[in-house]
């Protein structure tokens, strides 16, 4: 499913929302993964409410999950609680508000490929998101590449969750522009896997969240790659600025690039 989202700005709603009636996009809320937010009750309240008194259909927006620290394949017993408390935390308020979907990081420690402690970090995430996903029935779990050096062990994960049609990988394909492996070897070991995707541009070697062709990231190629893994995903352009938005959504729409032009 070919479907573009962008973050919404409430301080502009307004103007958000004829942002995405403009290009027929959806939301991506990044509203709720500080732990600043997450610990306040009343806080997460008000912004569930401000978001469903809008005037539009949610049923197919995501949001993005609690990160910052977390770690349940961790062998402390506190962090693991802690860590599935502020996942499960997330899958309550992607429930509440009727959301598709919700994007987690695998939080691998980068570079560390110890058999053992991918071993662990594999069992760790499929068992835990697979009972997270029947708690949750209505939502998807998206998985999405932060620091990880090659796609490989998330293609491992991704190929044993493949019985549960919900869970899939969200391809940052920024992030892994900055790994020094071509972004054509981190879609072809994902495609099957690949539900979401977050774009942006940089520099290909810090992860700057420009604007689309303001950087280094070789578009075309991006583009050729999508249709050669015949990959057909929903896309969050991710950055914040709404002019930054528009132009990264023009800038796809003038040059043909996916998910503009046939599948």
């Amino acid at each position: 499913m070919r479907q573009l989202h962008i973050i919404p700005d409430r301080k502009r709603i307004e103007e958000t929302l004829e942002l995405a009636e403009e290009y027929h996009a959806v939301f991506e809320y990044n509203d709720f993964f500080h732990p600043a937010v997450l610990d306040d009750k009343k806080r997460i309240d008000e912004l569930v409410s401000f978001y469903i008194k809008q005037p539009r259909d949610r049923s197919r927006d995501t949001m993005h999950g609690a990160f910052l620290d977390i770690t349940i394949h961790s062998e402390d017993s506190m962090i693991r609680q802690v860590s599935g408390h502020r996942i499960r935390q997330s899958m309550d308020i992607a429930r509440d508000m009727g959301l598709r979907g919700v994007v987690f990081h695998t939080g691998r420690l980068s570079g560390f490929r110890d058999e053992r402690y991918i071993e662990n970090w594999l069992n760790t995430n499929e068992a835990f998101f697979g009972g997270l996903l029947q708690a949750y029935p209505e939502q998807q779990i998206y998985m999405e590449n932060m620091f990880d050096e090659a796609p490989d062990i998330l293609a491992r994960l991704a190929k044993r969750m493949a019985h549960e049609p919900r869970f899939g990988v969200c391809l940052d394909y920024a992030h892994a522009s900055v790994t020094g492996i071509a972004g054509e070897q981190w879609v072809e070991a994902l495609a099957p896997y690949i539900r979401h995707m977050h774009i942006n541009d940089n520099d290909k070697t810090n992860d700057l969240h420009q604007e689309l062709g303001t950087g280094r990231i070789d578009w075309q190629a991006f583009d050729r790659q999508m249709r050669r893994f015949q990959v057909e995903t929903s896309v969050l352009i991710e950055m914040k600025d709404l002019g930054r938005q528009r132009r990264s959504m023009e800038y796809l729409k003038n040059n043909n690039l996916y998910p503009y032009g046939k599948a």
